[in-house]
C-alpha cells in the first residue's frame, strides 16, 4: 500500500461542501443522487449518530472541569450517648451547602476517554461519508435500471410486433389454402414466447421503478435519456483504481479511526490501576448544622486521595476485554480493506471487459440484423423456411438484449469504481450531509494504523491473448479438409 499524505477525504469533503456541479452530469442522475442523500434514511442515521457523537464529547471532557452542587436539607435527629447523654437528644436542623470539587488525577482515565469520544467522532463522520456515497452509487444503479428495464420493454414490444406480425402472415396464408398448419402452430408457439417476454420485462420495469422509489423517495420521471458519467475521471488502471480506493475509501478510513477510539480505551482501562485525587471544597451554614449542636456555619477544604486496591479482579478483566475488543477493531478494519479491495477490483474489471464487449456485441447486433433482413426476404420468395425466419427473430432480440444489458452494466460499472475510490458524490457536485471536514493525521501516525493485511495487489489472469486464439483457429483452417467441388 502506498504512504499516505493526509486524509484525502478532507479535500474531498471540501469540494463537496462547495456544491460543485459539474455540467456534464445527467441533471436527472444528480437530481436523484441528491434527493437519495438527503432522505434515505440511512444517510439521516448516521448524521444523527455523528451529532451523538459530538455530545459524547462534551460529556467526556465535563470530567476534566469542576463540579459545584448545592444541598440544601431540613430534618430532625435523635441521638442518644451513653456517656454523655444516656436519655437522648433530639435536634431540628436545616442547612444550606455549597461544594465543589476538582479532579486532580485519576491516571489520566477521563483525558484518554475523551479522546477516545473524539476518535468516535470522527469514526462517525466516516461512516456518514462512507453511507452517502453508497447512498449515491445505489441511487445511479436505480436510475440506470430504470432506463434499461425501460429500454428492454421496447425491445420486447417490438419483438412481440414482430412475431404478431410473422403469425398473422402466416394465418392469411393458411386461411387461403398456400399454407401449412405446422408453419401456423410454429408461429402461434413463438408468438406466445414473445409475449411472455414482454409480461417478464414489463414486471422487471415495475420492481426497479419501486426500488427506484424506495431509494430516491419519488417515482422516477416518465421520460429519461441515458447519459452515462465522465470517463476522464476514471483511474487509467487497475492499481491505480486499487491504490485511490485504499487511500480514500471512507469505510477504511472508518476502520482506522474505531482502530484509534478502541486503543484510546483500551488505555483508559488501565487507569483503573492509578489513584484518584480530588480537591474539594464545602461551605454551608443554617440551625444545627451537619447534626452539631448550635453550629451555624462549616467550612472545610481538602485533598482526597482514593485507590482501588481490589475489586474481585474486574478491573484485570475490562483491561484484557478491551485488549480484545483492539484486536477485533483491527481485524475488521483489515476486513474493510478486503473488501473494498474486491470491490473496486471487480468493478474496474467490469468496467475494461464491459467497453470492449459493447464492441463485439454492436457488431454481432448489427450482423444478425443484416441476416434477419435478408431471411424475410428469402422467406417472401420460398428460400428459407418460417423457421429460419422466426430463428432469426429471436436471435436479434437476444443480440439487442445483450447489448442494452452491457450498455447499463458499463455505466453502473463506471459509478461502482468511482464510489469505491470516494469519488462518485465529488463527481456527481452532490451537496452532503457532514458539518465539517474532519482533521487529517500526521504521515506516521497513520501509517500505523493502515491494514496490515490488506497489500495493494492486482489480480493477473494467465490467459492466451487475442493473438494465440488466432493463431490457434488459422491452424485448424489449414489443417481442414479440402471442401469437394
Amino acid at each position: 500500500m502506498p504512504k499516505p499524505t493526509r486524509y484525502r477525504l478532507v479535500a474531498t469533503a471540501a469540494a463537496l461542501l462547495s456544491g460543485a456541479v459539474h455540467a456534464q452530469v445527467d441533471p436527472a442522475l444528480r437530481d436523484a443522487a441528491q434527493r437519495a442523500i438527503e432522505t434515505q434514511p440511512e444517510v439521516t442515521a448516521r448524521l444523527n449518530a455523528l451529532r451523538g457523537g459530538e455530545e459524547s464529547i462534551a460529556i467526556a471532557r465535563a470530567g476534566l472541569r469542576p463540579r459545584i452542587g448545592l444541598e440544601a436539607s431540613a430534618g430532625r435527629t435523635s441521638d442518644r450517648i451513653t456517656t454523655r447523654n444516656p436519655e437522648g437528644q433530639s435536634l431540628n436542623q436545616t442547612g444550606v451547602a455549597l461544594s465543589a470539587s476538582q479532579l486532580l488525577w485519576d491516571g489520566q482515565g477521563t483525558l484518554r476517554e475523551a479522546r477516545r469520544s473524539e476518535r468516535e467522532r470522527v469514526v462517525r463522520w466516516y461512516e456518514l461519508a462512507d453511507a452517502t456515497e453508497v447512498a449515491a452509487l445505489e441511487a445511479a444503479r436505480a436510475h440506470y435500471d430504470v432506463l434499461r428495464f425501460r429500454r428492454l420493454v421496447a425491445l420486447a414490444e417490438d419483438n412481440y410486433v414482430q412475431h404478431r406480425y410473422a403469425h398473422g402472415q402466416l394465418r392469411s396464408r393458411f386461411e387461403a389454402g398456400v399454407g401449412r398448419g405446422v408453419d401456423l402452430e410454429q408461429a402461434g408457439a413463438r408468438l406466445a414466447l414473445a409475449e411472455s417476454n414482454l409480461l417478464s420485462e414489463t414486471a422487471n420495469l415495475h420492481d426497479v421503478s419501486a426500488r427506484y422509489q424506495r431509494i430516491v423517495g419519488t417515482l422516477p420521471p416518465a421520460t429519461l435519456a441515458f447519459k452515462t458519467l465522465d470517463g476522464t475521471a476514471l483511474p487509467t488502471s487497475a492499481v491505480d483504481a486499487i491504490t485511490g480506493a485504499l487511500r480514500d475509501n471512507a469505510a477504511i478510513s472508518a476502520g482506522i479511526e474505531a482502530l484509534r477510539a478502541a486503543r484510546a480505551g483500551a488505555q483508559a482501562r488501565e487507569s483503573a490501576y492509578q489513584p484518584r485525587v480530588e480537591a474539594r471544597v464545602r461551605t454551608g451554614a443554617g440551625r444545627n448544622f451537619d447534626g452539631v449542636p448550635d453550629q451555624k456555619r462549616d467550612t472545610s477544604a481538602e485533598i482526597v486521595l482514593s485507590w482501588n486496591l481490589y475489586n474481585g479482579g474486574a478491573d484485570e478483566a475490562r483491561v484484557r476485554q478491551a485488549t480484545h475488543l483492539l484486536n477485533q477493531t483491527a481485524d475488521l478494519r483489515d476486513k474493510a480493506c478486503r473488501d473494498t479491495r474486491q470491490t473496486v477490483a471487480i468493478a474496474y474489471s467490469d468496467l475494461r471487459k464491459l467497453a470492449e464487449q459493447q464492441q463485439v456485441l454492436d457488431r454481432n447486433t448489427v450482423a444478425i440484423e443484416k441476416a434477419r433482413d435478408a431471411y424475410r426476404q428469402q422467406f417472401d420468395i420460398g428460400q428459407r423456411s418460417l423457421l429460419d425466419l422466426l430463428n432469426a427473430e429471436n436471435e436479434l432480440y437476444t443480440a439487442r438484449r445483450a447489448l442494452t444489458n452491457a450498455q447499463f452494466d458499463h455505466a453502473v460499472a463506471q459509478a461502482r469504481t468511482l464510489a469505491a475510490m470516494q469519488r462518485l458524490t465529488r463527481e456527481l457536485g452532490l451537496k452532503v450531509p457532514a458539518e465539517q471536514p474532519m482533521p487529517g493525521e500526521d504521515e506516521a501516525r497513520m501509517a500505523e494504523d493502515l491494514p496490515a493485511r490488506c497489500p495493494a495487489e492486482v489480480v493477473q489472469l494467465q490467459t492466451a491473448g487475442r493473438e494465440a486464439l488466432d493463431d490457434r483457429a488459422a491452424k485448424l483452417i489449414q489443417a481442414a479438409p479440402p471442401l469437394k467441388r
